[in-house]
């Protein structure tokens, strides 16, 4: 890990997704399939729609709401570490190769669209 300060660390996403590895064989027993993987995944951004539909939406929060936002944008990560790992993907040079391809594709285009450049009232 790359050091931030005395008190914390910086995971690089290659180590984390070594130490999503090594959970999953040490705890995990297996990886689960793929196809199981990818309807958790469809269920962990399921649980990051309900928390921001109820915390920055217009849904109000039930009794017993767990609306952690961190905690299920980071069981996302976890699932979609999982099946990077089990498909051989290096995520971190894959998201390289996104912002190389995004920043060629729309260098200028979100700079010139005229409703980004408009402000609303929901802007933060």
């Amino acid at each position: 890990m790359k050091k931030l300060t005395n008190f914390a660390a910086i995971m690089t996403i290659q180590e984390a997704q070594q130490r999503v590895d090594e959970w999953i064989r040490t705890y995990g027993v297996r990886y689960f399939s793929e196809l199981t993987n990818m309807a958790v995944l469809t269920e962990e951004v399921g649980e990051v729609a309900r928390v921001i539909a109820r915390r920055y939406g217009d849904q109000s929060s039930k009794p017993g709401d767990d609306l952690d936002l961190a905690d299920e944008l980071a069981d996302v990560m976890w699932v979609v570490m999982c099946l990077a790992n089990q498909t051989g993907i290096d995520l971190e040079a894959a998201l390289e190769r996104n912002f190389d391809k995004k920043t060629r594709r729309d260098s200028h285009r979100h700079l010139d669209n005229e409703k980004l450049k408009q402000q609303t009232g929901n802007d933060q």
